[in-house]
């Protein structure tokens, strides 16, 4: 699943890292070898 919009939030399900998207440029948010999780939108 590509990022679509700003303010979404993911989560990496291997070390809990957790990402805010402050620029949308398309491609996939991946960390510790794994997509990681849409938590919120």
């Amino acid at each position: 699943m590509g990022v679509k919009n700003v303010g979404e939030k993911y989560r990496c399900n291997v070390c809990g890292n957790e990402v805010t998207v402050t620029k949308v440029g398309g491609g996939t948010l991946v960390c510790c070898g794994e997509e990681m999780e849409l938590i919120q939108e």
